[in-house]
């Protein structure tokens, strides 16, 4: 299986019990690329100015509490 359709074709012919194994392994696996996403780009610095403005709007009292 080399492309998306083939492997969406495959998944279709499997029973429900592995198409739920296979999206919990999917979630774990997006969950994953999306934190080392996050670190990667806080290492690079991308984060640094959303991280002052926060720091700078809670200092101002602009925050609030979460419900």
């Amino acid at each position: 299986m080399s492309t998306v359709a083939e492997i969406e074709s495959a998944i279709k012919k499997l029973d429900p019990k592995k198409i739920r194994r296979i999206g919990d392994w999917l979630d774990e696996l997006r969950e994953r690329l999306f934190d080392e996403q996050i670190d990667a780009d806080a290492k690079a610095g991308r984060l640094d100015k959303m991280i002052a403005k926060a720091k700078a709007d809670y200092r101002a009292g602009k925050a609030r509490a979460f419900p």
